[in-house]
């Protein structure tokens, strides 16, 4: 039972990690917003700063209102979904605890950056002749795997056991 947790508090502690490691990799190596060509025409590396939420929404806004509302509803996630890991961890299937463990992951990487720099750092830029994807990072790139795996789980029917006396 505990197991099952560990592997996913693990899980999501080595997404946080990953996301601390190369956020501080390209805060200290790149200049802002500098561009490191990775694949010409599709893939640079790139170092913005986000004070919004996913996509900059929010970003230009001045509110003073937007960093607390974006870090309390951050903090909310973690708790939710760590919580939710450690009550239905042994009920849940593996691929839906593989995608909370990558929420969750996902969640407290940039709900660490908000909380100590009121921003994150976003660095992975994708792009398509004219069609350009926003930046972002490893955090968010859990967090929308994580969905995606939960959203798969929810497409695949489960196995119910037959009622024979």
């Amino acid at each position: 039972m505990a197991d099952i947790r560990l592997k996913a508090y693990g899980a999501a502690g080595a997404v946080f990690l990953l996301d601390r490691l190369t956020k501080w990799i390209v805060e200290t190596r790149v200049s802002f917003l500098d561009t490191r060509p990775v694949i010409p025409g599709f893939f640079d590396i790139v170092h913005t700063e986000n004070r919004g939420a996913a996509f900059s929404l929010f970003n230009q806004s001045t509110s003073e209102w937007r960093t607390w509302l974006l870090v309390a509803f951050s903090v909310a996630a973690v708790v939710l979904v760590g919580g939710f890991i450690f009550q239905r961890a042994e009920k849940t299937d593996r691929l839906s605890l593989a995608g909370f463990a990558l929420i969750l992951g996902g969640a407290a990487g940039n709900a660490f950056d908000r909380i100590v720099w009121g921003r994150v750092t976003d660095f992975l830029d994708f792009y398509v002749g004219g069609y350009h994807w926003p930046a972002f990072n490893v955090a968010d790139a859990a967090l929308v795997i994580g969905c995606g795996l939960l959203l798969l789980a929810a497409m695949h029917p489960r196995r119910q056991t037959a009622n024979v006396p």
